[in-house]
């Protein structure tokens, strides 16, 4: 059994039907545990309702919640959502607990012993989680999958953000509509082609050996050192996309851990992710049978 961290950002995505919990590295957890991995959010909450509403929540799922850190000052995060076309828009409410992360001994030794860690830009709007963040991926053993989802939310990044978190990052995801804002942050120019802006990344930044790239409904692009694979996606009906690319990147991992190919990657993600998108919220229900079913699917 592999263990894989989500670092970052754990909130309530206030919707117009009501609160539900999330944050990209909360959903990736959540996933990485459903498919049998030894998964741990490493994240602040703050010692109030929404905080402890949010154990409540995490409670049933096999995650290990033993090492969130509580603020007795800040609140829990919140982003306010609204939806135009199926598609959010947030607002990112500030400060919050996750903006306060503190390097405490028990994270590192999280980071040590892990397999894999998954980080992206948004708890790094601080200066303060921002080191948290950068120490922990660097503490890391050098085998350890560091992922680096970038998840872009608007004001919220700077290109030192992208840059530094590329230098550590051995993987990076991103979508489709990121990929020409990275290439500008970082001076890389236009391209002709989504492949092309993953090749001039991997040339880049040497230390990455593989690009995924999410297109919504039109599947995902994976491209490594040595390989490259398009994936055409599962047609479905959309219930709504928040978490669907963290159950991607949390099944690309899950696969990438135990040595599969491309295709199993792209396969495992875009089942994964399209499954979370034809459901409401970023954690729905998932039946043992309809686990089993996805991954005979996947061909595991």
């Amino acid at each position: 059994m592999y263990r894989i961290l989500g670092i970052g950002e754990l909130l309530w995505d206030m919707l117009p039907e009501g609160p539900q919990l999330g944050g990209a590295p909360a959903n990736y957890s959540v996933m990485a545990a459903r498919l049998g991995n030894d998964a741990a959010i490493l994240s602040r909450i703050g010692d109030d309702e929404l905080g402890h509403r949010a154990l409540d929540v995490l409670r049933p799922f096999p995650l290990d919640c033993s090492h969130l850190q509580t603020d007795s000052e800040q609140p829990t995060g919140r982003v306010t959502v609204s939806f135009e076309d199926g598609q959010p828009s947030y607002t990112i409410h500030q400060p919050v607990a996750w903006d306060f992360f503190a390097l405490s001994d028990d994270w590192q030794r999280e980071a040590a012993r892990a397999d894999a860690v998954c980080f992206g830009s948004l708890a790094q709007r601080t200066e303060q989680s921002r080191t948290t963040i950068h120490a922990l991926v660097r503490a890391t053993r050098p085998e350890c999958a560091r992922i680096f989802d970038v998840n872009l939310r608007a004001p919220f990044y700077t290109a030192a953000i992208v840059r530094e978190s590329l230098q550590l990052a051995s993987v990076m995801k991103m979508n489709d509509a990121e990929v020409p804002l990275v290439l500008d942050l970082l001076g890389l120019g236009a391209t002709p082609s989504l492949r092309k802006g993953a090749e001039k990344l991997l040339s880049e930044f040497t230390n990455l050996r593989l690009v995924a790239i999410t297109c919504g409904g039109s599947g995902s692009l994976l491209v490594s050192t040595t390989d490259c694979h398009q994936h055409p996606g599962i047609p479905i009906q959309v219930a709504d996309t928040i978490g669907a690319g963290d159950a991607f990147t949390a099944a690309m991992t899950h696969y990438l851990l135990r040595g599969a190919p491309l295709p199993i990657l792209n396969e495992a993600g875009n089942r994964w992710g399209s499954f979370v998108a034809s459901s409401r919220g970023a954690m729905p229900a998932i039946t043992p049978e309809k686990l089993e079913q996805i991954r005979q699917q996947i061909g595991d």
